[in-house]
Protein backbone atom coordinates (compact mmCIF):
# COMPACT_ATOMS: atom_id res chain seq x y z
CA UNK A 1 0.00 0.00 0.00
CA UNK A 2 2.80 2.44 0.90
CA UNK A 3 4.63 1.63 -2.36
CA UNK A 4 1.44 2.15 -4.35
CA UNK A 5 0.74 5.51 -2.73
CA UNK A 6 4.34 6.64 -3.27
CA UNK A 7 4.21 5.68 -6.96
CA UNK A 8 0.95 7.57 -7.38
CA UNK A 9 1.68 10.70 -5.35
CA UNK A 10 5.43 10.74 -4.69
CA UNK A 11 8.33 11.75 -6.90
CA UNK A 12 8.00 10.16 -10.32
CA UNK A 13 11.36 8.82 -11.59
CA UNK A 14 10.39 9.27 -15.25
CA UNK A 15 9.42 12.90 -14.69
CA UNK A 16 12.71 13.53 -12.93
CA UNK A 17 14.63 12.18 -15.93
CA UNK A 18 12.53 14.22 -18.34
CA UNK A 19 12.98 17.42 -16.36
CA UNK A 20 16.75 17.01 -16.55
CA UNK A 21 16.57 16.24 -20.27
CA UNK A 22 14.41 19.31 -20.80
CA UNK A 23 16.83 21.53 -18.90
CA UNK A 24 19.89 20.17 -20.71
CA UNK A 25 18.32 20.14 -24.18
CA UNK A 26 18.46 16.37 -24.55
CA UNK A 27 15.89 14.99 -26.96
CA UNK A 28 17.25 11.77 -28.53
CA UNK A 29 15.64 8.83 -26.69
CA UNK A 30 16.36 5.12 -27.06
CA UNK A 31 13.88 2.72 -25.46
CA UNK A 32 14.51 -1.04 -25.29
CA UNK A 33 11.39 -3.20 -25.28
CA UNK A 34 11.45 -6.97 -24.86
CA UNK A 35 8.09 -7.63 -23.25
CA UNK A 36 4.59 -8.13 -24.70
CA UNK A 37 2.67 -6.86 -27.73
CA UNK A 38 -0.24 -5.52 -25.67
CA UNK A 39 2.12 -3.28 -23.74
CA UNK A 40 2.67 -1.22 -26.89
CA UNK A 41 -0.84 0.11 -26.38
CA UNK A 42 -1.00 -0.16 -22.61
CA UNK A 43 2.41 1.30 -21.77
CA UNK A 44 4.47 2.62 -24.65
CA UNK A 45 1.77 4.86 -26.10
CA UNK A 46 1.62 6.57 -22.72
CA UNK A 47 5.41 6.67 -22.40
CA UNK A 48 5.74 8.46 -25.75
CA UNK A 49 2.93 10.80 -24.72
CA UNK A 50 4.66 11.68 -21.46
CA UNK A 51 8.04 12.25 -23.09
CA UNK A 52 6.49 14.67 -25.57
CA UNK A 53 4.65 16.54 -22.84
CA UNK A 54 8.10 17.60 -21.65
CA UNK A 55 9.88 17.58 -25.01
CA UNK A 56 7.49 18.04 -27.97
CA UNK A 57 10.33 17.64 -30.48
CA UNK A 58 11.73 14.46 -28.89
CA UNK A 59 13.23 11.92 -31.28
CA UNK A 60 12.10 8.51 -30.02
CA UNK A 61 13.74 5.27 -31.15
CA UNK A 62 12.78 1.75 -30.06
CA UNK A 63 14.89 -1.40 -30.07
CA UNK A 64 12.77 -4.53 -29.88
CA UNK A 65 12.13 -8.11 -31.06
CA UNK A 66 11.15 -8.82 -34.69
CA UNK A 67 7.75 -10.22 -33.66
CA UNK A 68 6.90 -6.90 -31.98
CA UNK A 69 8.17 -4.54 -34.67
CA UNK A 70 4.88 -4.35 -36.59
CA UNK A 71 3.06 -3.04 -33.54
CA UNK A 72 5.15 0.11 -33.40
CA UNK A 73 3.78 1.30 -36.75
CA UNK A 74 0.50 1.86 -34.90
CA UNK A 75 2.23 4.61 -32.90
CA UNK A 76 3.14 8.09 -34.16
CA UNK A 77 6.46 9.64 -35.11
CA UNK A 78 9.14 7.20 -34.03
CA UNK A 79 11.87 4.95 -35.38
CA UNK A 80 12.11 1.26 -34.59
CA UNK A 81 14.85 -1.36 -34.98
CA UNK A 82 14.62 -5.09 -34.30
CA UNK A 83 17.36 -7.45 -33.17
CA UNK A 84 16.65 -10.93 -34.59
CA UNK A 85 18.51 -12.56 -31.70
CA UNK A 86 16.33 -11.12 -28.94
CA UNK A 87 14.14 -13.54 -27.03
CA UNK A 88 11.59 -12.69 -24.40
CA UNK A 89 12.83 -12.95 -20.79
CA UNK A 90 16.44 -13.33 -21.99
CA UNK A 91 18.90 -10.57 -20.91
CA UNK A 92 20.11 -8.40 -23.77
CA UNK A 93 23.50 -7.03 -24.76
CA UNK A 94 22.65 -3.48 -25.76
CA UNK A 95 26.01 -2.60 -27.27
CA UNK A 96 25.92 -5.70 -29.45
CA UNK A 97 22.33 -5.01 -30.54
CA UNK A 98 23.12 -1.41 -31.43
CA UNK A 99 26.19 -2.46 -33.41
CA UNK A 100 24.01 -4.75 -35.56
CA UNK A 101 21.98 -1.66 -36.54
CA UNK A 102 25.05 0.49 -37.16
CA UNK A 103 24.35 2.45 -33.98
CA UNK A 104 26.08 3.18 -30.67
CA UNK A 105 25.10 4.55 -27.28
CA UNK A 106 26.46 8.02 -28.06
CA UNK A 107 23.81 8.37 -30.80
CA UNK A 108 21.29 8.95 -28.00
CA UNK A 109 20.96 11.39 -25.12
CA UNK A 110 18.72 9.24 -22.90
CA UNK A 111 18.60 5.44 -22.91
CA UNK A 112 15.91 3.39 -21.16
CA UNK A 113 17.30 -0.15 -21.07
CA UNK A 114 14.66 -1.32 -18.59
CA UNK A 115 11.67 1.02 -18.91
CA UNK A 116 8.95 0.62 -16.29
CA UNK A 117 5.74 2.13 -17.70
CA UNK A 118 3.61 0.19 -15.21
CA UNK A 119 4.94 2.30 -12.33
CA UNK A 120 6.13 5.40 -14.20
CA UNK A 121 2.72 6.06 -15.77
CA UNK A 122 0.42 5.16 -12.88
CA UNK A 123 -1.08 8.67 -12.93
CA UNK A 124 -2.33 8.19 -16.50
CA UNK A 125 -4.71 5.42 -15.45
CA UNK A 126 -8.31 6.45 -15.81
CA UNK A 127 -7.26 9.56 -17.75
CA UNK A 128 -5.22 8.86 -20.89
CA UNK A 129 -6.90 6.92 -23.72
CA UNK A 130 -4.32 5.12 -25.89
CA UNK A 131 -5.03 5.55 -29.60
CA UNK A 132 -3.47 3.22 -32.14
CA UNK A 133 -3.62 4.64 -35.65
CA UNK A 134 -5.04 2.51 -38.45
CA UNK A 135 -3.83 2.75 -42.06
CA UNK A 136 -6.49 2.15 -44.72
CA UNK A 137 -3.96 0.14 -46.75
CA UNK A 138 -4.36 -2.67 -44.21
CA UNK A 139 -8.11 -3.08 -44.80
CA UNK A 140 -7.54 -5.22 -47.90
CA UNK A 141 -5.41 -7.75 -46.00
CA UNK A 142 -8.47 -9.64 -44.77
CA UNK A 143 -9.46 -10.45 -48.35
CA UNK A 144 -6.70 -13.03 -48.81
CA UNK A 145 -8.38 -15.32 -46.28
CA UNK A 146 -11.25 -17.58 -47.35
CA UNK A 147 -13.95 -16.38 -44.97
CA UNK A 148 -17.64 -17.08 -45.59
CA UNK A 149 -19.21 -13.64 -45.37
CA UNK A 150 -22.72 -15.11 -45.15
CA UNK A 151 -21.91 -16.25 -41.60
CA UNK A 152 -20.91 -14.06 -38.70
CA UNK A 153 -17.36 -14.42 -37.37
CA UNK A 154 -16.21 -14.80 -33.78
CA UNK A 155 -12.52 -13.98 -33.38
CA UNK A 156 -10.74 -15.90 -30.62
CA UNK A 157 -7.29 -15.94 -29.03
CA UNK A 158 -6.99 -19.25 -27.19
CA UNK A 159 -3.54 -19.02 -25.59
CA UNK A 160 -2.15 -15.73 -24.25
CA UNK A 161 1.41 -17.16 -24.30
CA UNK A 162 2.06 -15.10 -21.17
CA UNK A 163 2.41 -16.83 -17.82
CA UNK A 164 2.35 -15.65 -14.21
CA UNK A 165 3.46 -17.75 -11.29
CA UNK A 166 0.44 -16.76 -9.19
CA UNK A 167 -2.34 -17.37 -11.74
CA UNK A 168 -3.10 -18.44 -15.31
CA UNK A 169 -4.69 -16.05 -17.80
CA UNK A 170 -5.79 -18.91 -20.04
CA UNK A 171 -9.25 -20.46 -20.18
CA UNK A 172 -9.09 -24.29 -20.35
CA UNK A 173 -8.89 -25.70 -23.88
CA UNK A 174 -11.88 -27.99 -23.28
CA UNK A 175 -13.99 -24.93 -22.45
CA UNK A 176 -12.94 -23.27 -25.70
CA UNK A 177 -13.89 -26.35 -27.71
CA UNK A 178 -17.29 -26.51 -26.05
CA UNK A 179 -17.85 -22.82 -26.82
CA UNK A 180 -16.84 -23.31 -30.47
CA UNK A 181 -19.31 -26.19 -30.86
CA UNK A 182 -22.12 -24.10 -29.37
CA UNK A 183 -21.36 -21.11 -31.61
CA UNK A 184 -21.18 -23.18 -34.80
CA UNK A 185 -24.10 -25.49 -33.98
CA UNK A 186 -26.56 -23.17 -32.23
CA UNK A 187 -25.76 -19.82 -33.88
CA UNK A 188 -24.40 -20.94 -37.26
CA UNK A 189 -21.32 -18.84 -36.67
CA UNK A 190 -17.71 -19.43 -37.65
CA UNK A 191 -14.66 -19.16 -35.43
CA UNK A 192 -11.42 -17.43 -36.45
CA UNK A 193 -8.50 -18.62 -34.32
CA UNK A 194 -5.67 -16.11 -33.82
CA UNK A 195 -2.25 -16.82 -32.34
CA UNK A 196 1.39 -17.63 -33.07
CA UNK A 197 1.35 -21.43 -32.91
CA UNK A 198 -1.19 -23.92 -34.38
CA UNK A 199 -0.88 -26.12 -31.32
CA UNK A 200 -2.66 -27.75 -29.72
CA UNK A 201 -4.65 -28.72 -32.84
CA UNK A 202 -8.34 -27.79 -32.85
CA UNK A 203 -10.31 -29.65 -35.50
CA UNK A 204 -13.96 -28.62 -35.25
CA UNK A 205 -16.23 -27.89 -38.24
CA UNK A 206 -16.69 -24.13 -38.59
CA UNK A 207 -13.38 -23.32 -36.92
CA UNK A 208 -10.86 -21.59 -39.22
CA UNK A 209 -7.43 -21.96 -37.67
CA UNK A 210 -5.29 -18.96 -38.61
CA UNK A 211 -2.70 -19.49 -35.87
CA UNK A 212 0.79 -18.99 -37.25
CA UNK A 213 -0.57 -17.75 -40.60
CA UNK A 214 -1.16 -14.08 -39.89
CA UNK A 215 0.74 -10.88 -39.23
CA UNK A 216 -0.49 -8.38 -36.67
CA UNK A 217 -1.96 -6.30 -39.49
CA UNK A 218 -3.76 -9.38 -40.87
CA UNK A 219 -5.34 -10.05 -37.48
CA UNK A 220 -6.46 -6.46 -36.97
CA UNK A 221 -7.80 -6.29 -40.53
CA UNK A 222 -9.84 -9.44 -39.93
CA UNK A 223 -11.12 -8.10 -36.61
CA UNK A 224 -12.05 -4.74 -38.13
CA UNK A 225 -13.61 -6.03 -41.34
CA UNK A 226 -14.84 -9.56 -40.69
CA UNK A 227 -15.50 -10.12 -36.98
CA UNK A 228 -18.83 -9.33 -35.36
CA UNK A 229 -17.67 -10.71 -32.03
CA UNK A 230 -14.42 -11.33 -30.15
CA UNK A 231 -13.78 -13.59 -27.16
CA UNK A 232 -10.36 -12.85 -25.71
CA UNK A 233 -8.44 -13.35 -22.48
CA UNK A 234 -6.23 -10.55 -21.14
CA UNK A 235 -3.76 -10.61 -24.04
CA UNK A 236 -2.09 -8.62 -26.78
CA UNK A 237 -4.96 -8.95 -29.30
CA UNK A 238 -7.39 -7.60 -26.70
CA UNK A 239 -5.34 -4.47 -26.01
CA UNK A 240 -4.47 -3.85 -29.67
CA UNK A 241 -8.07 -4.19 -30.89
CA UNK A 242 -9.57 -2.30 -27.93
CA UNK A 243 -7.40 0.78 -28.52
CA UNK A 244 -7.59 0.81 -32.33
CA UNK A 245 -8.49 4.40 -33.21
CA UNK A 246 -11.13 3.85 -35.88
CA UNK A 247 -14.89 3.34 -36.06
CA UNK A 248 -16.14 -0.23 -36.63
CA UNK A 249 -18.77 -2.32 -34.83
CA UNK A 250 -17.57 -5.18 -32.67
CA UNK A 251 -18.71 -6.82 -29.44
CA UNK A 252 -15.86 -8.00 -27.21
CA UNK A 253 -16.27 -10.42 -24.33
CA UNK A 254 -13.03 -10.58 -22.33
CA UNK A 255 -12.12 -13.22 -19.74
CA UNK A 256 -10.35 -12.28 -16.51
CA UNK A 257 -8.74 -14.33 -13.76
CA UNK A 258 -7.47 -11.09 -12.17
CA UNK A 259 -8.86 -7.67 -13.17
CA UNK A 260 -5.78 -5.76 -11.96
CA UNK A 261 -4.20 -5.94 -15.38
CA UNK A 262 -4.51 -4.80 -18.97
CA UNK A 263 -7.36 -2.68 -20.25
CA UNK A 264 -9.22 -2.99 -16.94
CA UNK A 265 -6.29 -1.48 -15.06
CA UNK A 266 -5.99 1.32 -17.62
CA UNK A 267 -9.69 1.99 -16.95
CA UNK A 268 -10.54 4.18 -19.94
CA UNK A 269 -13.03 3.72 -22.81
CA UNK A 270 -12.01 2.58 -26.27
CA UNK A 271 -11.46 5.32 -28.87
CA UNK A 272 -13.80 3.24 -31.08
CA UNK A 273 -17.36 4.53 -30.42
CA UNK A 274 -18.92 1.35 -31.86
CA UNK A 275 -16.96 -1.07 -29.69
CA UNK A 276 -18.90 -2.82 -26.94
CA UNK A 277 -16.75 -4.38 -24.23
CA UNK A 278 -18.10 -6.79 -21.63
CA UNK A 279 -15.44 -8.06 -19.21
CA UNK A 280 -16.25 -11.30 -17.40
CA UNK A 281 -14.49 -11.84 -14.09
CA UNK A 282 -14.04 -15.34 -12.77
CA UNK A 283 -16.26 -15.94 -9.71
CA UNK A 284 -13.27 -17.63 -8.10
CA UNK A 285 -10.28 -15.33 -7.64
CA UNK A 286 -7.39 -16.02 -10.01
CA UNK A 287 -8.99 -19.21 -11.32
CA UNK A 288 -10.41 -18.81 -14.81
CA UNK A 289 -11.72 -22.38 -14.73
CA UNK A 290 -14.61 -21.11 -12.59
CA UNK A 291 -15.95 -19.07 -15.53
CA UNK A 292 -18.49 -21.31 -17.28
CA UNK A 293 -18.96 -21.85 -21.00
CA UNK A 294 -22.68 -21.18 -20.69
CA UNK A 295 -22.08 -17.78 -19.10
CA UNK A 296 -19.60 -16.76 -21.81
CA UNK A 297 -21.94 -17.95 -24.59
CA UNK A 298 -24.97 -16.14 -23.19
CA UNK A 299 -22.97 -12.95 -22.67
CA UNK A 300 -21.59 -13.11 -26.21
CA UNK A 301 -25.05 -13.26 -27.78
CA UNK A 302 -26.93 -11.42 -25.05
Amino acid sequence: MIKHLWRKYGTNPLDQILKVAQKEGKKRFLICWNRGMGDIALGLYGLNYRIREFLPDAQITYLTRPDLKEGFELLDDLQVFADPDWKRHVPLDLDDSLAKQGLKRSDFDVIFEKPDPTNWLIRQRGALIPKLKWHSKWDALCERFDINQNKHCVGVHVQTETFYSSFDRNWPLDYWKELFEKVTREKNGQILLFGFSPTPPIEIPGVIDLRGKTSLYDVLSLIKNRCTYLVLPDSGPLAMSYYLDCDFPVRIVSLWADPRHGVLKQNVPSPNPNLTHIPLLSPKKRDLRALSVGHVFQTLYG
